[in-house]
């Protein structure tokens, strides 16, 4: 483990090369609040790293052990220090960004900001940062701050779902009451509904109980390069539940995307 300085911050990377230059960089986005890099370290990244792709998970700006400003949480904030990490790393090759939950919205974000900087996007149970988005993220992060400030939360959470979640609720809860991420999330730029910004090839993966799946013939029909995957009898939690079936489906497409950019 390591942590580098990008812009502003010192980001917490954890980076597993293969031998060779060549190989496909994939950059791992983990989601808001409870997640961190940990949960690509214990799931894709070893086994992308294992079959020859050059994989990068770091933790967002007020999470794990990167830098926690008080404030600047906006989404294109989150975006810039991507873009600020690739350059502190010396990446200067087009990479897949691989986002679960909210780090697929950066990963959107980063390919509308700067398509020079991604091969494709690979959204797993994600929203593009549309207008739409940002009404959906007030209310999630309203509700949650709201709900985990309550007296008795975390004990009936433990007793719910666990002691694990509930030790995660109590990091979400501190990152609400020490920043302004709720608030700044809802004020962040957006890109237009007909994602016109992103023309790269993307990949969305959903679960099938999730009403995030109802995003499918929207993408479908607006993105250019655009390949959909719903897992049946699945909600929210794809990576950490369908991991398997995840690490086989964006193994595939990410060997057929870079071999198309070759050609290309």
């Amino acid at each position: 483990m390591s942590r580098v300085r990008a812009g502003e911050l010192d980001v917490h990377v954890q980076r597993l090369s293969p031998p060779g230059t060549d190989a496909p960089i994939l950059v791992c986005v983990h989601g808001l609040l409870t997640d961190s890099l940990a949960s690509y370290y214990f799931t894709l990244g070893p086994a992308f790293a294992e079959r020859g792709v050059d994989v990068i998970m770091y933790d967002l700006r007020g999470h794990g052990r990167t830098t926690r400003p008080a404030s600047g949480y906006r989404l294109e904030q989150f975006v810039d220090d991507l873009d600020a990490l690739l350059g502190a790393l010396g990446v200067t090759r087009p990479v897949h960004v691989v986002g679960n939950s909210f780090g697929g919205s950066v990963a959107y974000g980063l390919a509308a900001a700067r398509p020079d900087r991604v091969a494709s996007v690979i959204a797993i149970e994600a929203e593009p940062p549309t207008p739409v988005w940002t009404r959906h993220m007030a209310d999630g992060l309203a509700d949650a701050k709201n709900q985990l400030a309550l007296d008795g939360a975390f004990d009936w959470i433990a007793a719910h779902h666990g002691a694990h979640t509930a030790r995660l609720s109590k990091s979400a809860h501190k990152i609400l009451q020490a920043t302004t991420m709720a608030e700044d999330i809802p004020r962040s730029g957006t890109i237009e509904p007909d994602l016109s910004a992103v023309r790269c090839p993307v990949l969305a993966v959903f679960g099938g109980d999730s009403g995030l799946s109802e995003q499918v013939p929207h993408l479908e029909e607006t993105l250019a390069y655009c390949r959909t995957v719903v897992l049946p009898d699945q909600g929210h939690s794809v990576l950490v539940e369908r991991t398997a079936e995840t690490i086989d489906v964006i193994l595939d497409w990410v060997h057929v995307t870079s071999r198309v950019a070759v050609r290309a």
